[in-house]
């Protein structure tokens, strides 16, 4: 998990080209066979797409963190291996839970991602336009972050952010692959009001969310803070500086607890919800490695 910081930020690497299904897949398989595949001119013939579709998949592979570039160049994380290896636990997401990582992951990555991370943790207007976005995020910017962008970038992100989370419109003359919805579409975590330039992200239960999911996210929170304890509430509502599954998952505070309470009964021993003084809290009783609730999920293969 991964805290937001003045200088650190990305904005406009995607290219403009959302997240689609089967990039970070093929990005992966392309790129075991081998290592320097993005630094190649031939990473187009081998992918199959265009320059600039080249640049965007190695930008949602880092985004997704299911990639990172260290002192051995650009390699797979441990997560990213261990979803999208030939044996690994889901590499065509075939598992909606799998979409949901996903989009923790996209959500809690304000280095890579920053205005996704912005949207989910720091945006809590439930109806607005793509242009109250821009300039949400433009005054966003300008008070929390040191870098500079563009007027023109940041509406490129906030245009990307709409496509990207709500189902598309299938236009006649639109290009077949230019329609195809990106996976995190399916989610429902964005919706176009009919008629309208509004757009909906509304406070759900979110019955669909997995608890294995949602315990990863809940145990990365307690990971990075290094507390015994967390109020609900900022499991519910970002600090702003790290995310909170409350917000990414765009839950109800009753939702969040319902969650809580599901996670509890399904992973035994791992978390407790006490109340002092009427305030909720959650209490870490072991010190489970986020990756563990995932491999509880996908039944430990690797």
């Amino acid at each position: 998990m991964i805290s937001l910081t003045r200088e650190r930020a990305a904005f406009g690497r995607h290219e403009t080209f959302p997240l689609r299904f089967g990039w970070l897949t093929k990005g992966y398989r392309v790129w075991s066979e081998d290592n320097d595949l993005f630094e190649q001119e031939e990473a187009t013939v081998k992918l199959g797409v265009g320059k600039n579709m080249v640049t965007a998949i190695r930008y949602w592979m880092l985004a997704t963190r299911i990639a990172k570039v260290g002192s051995a160049g650009f390699q797979p994380s441990d997560l990213g291996r261990r979803i999208f290896a030939e044996d690994g636990w889901d590499p065509y997401l075939e598992d909606d839970a799998t979409l949901w990582l996903l989009h923790w992951l996209l959500a809690s990555n304000p280095v890579e991602a920053t205005a996704l991370f912005w949207f989910f943790n720091r945006y809590h207007k439930p109806e607005f336009t793509g242009l109250e976005l821009q300039q949400a995020l433009k005054t966003f910017v300008a008070e929390n972050l040191s870098v500079r962008v563009s007027d023109a970038t940041l509406k490129n992100d906030v245009a990307l952010l709409l496509r990207m989370y709500q189902p598309s419109v299938l236009s006649i003359s639109a290009a077949l692959e230019e329609s195809l919805d990106s996976p995190m579409a399916t989610l429902g975590l964005i919706r176009p009001l009919p008629g309208t330039k509004f757009h909906e992200s509304l406070l759900e239960s979110r019955d669909l969310l997995p608890p294995a999911i949602f315990g990863f996210a809940v145990a990365e929170v307690f990971t990075a803070i290094s507390d015994p304890s967390v109020p609900v509430d900022r499991l519910m509502r970002s600090d702003g500086q790290l995310a909170a599954p409350g917000s990414v998952f765009r839950l109800t505070e009753e939702g969040l607890i319902g969650k809580l309470e599901e996670l509890i009964a399904w992973q035994p021993g791992a978390f407790e919800l006490r109340e002092s003084a009427g305030l909720h809290q959650v209490f870490r009783l072991a010190e489970l490695e986020p990756m563990e609730f995932l491999e509880r999920h996908y039944g430990g293969k690797h």
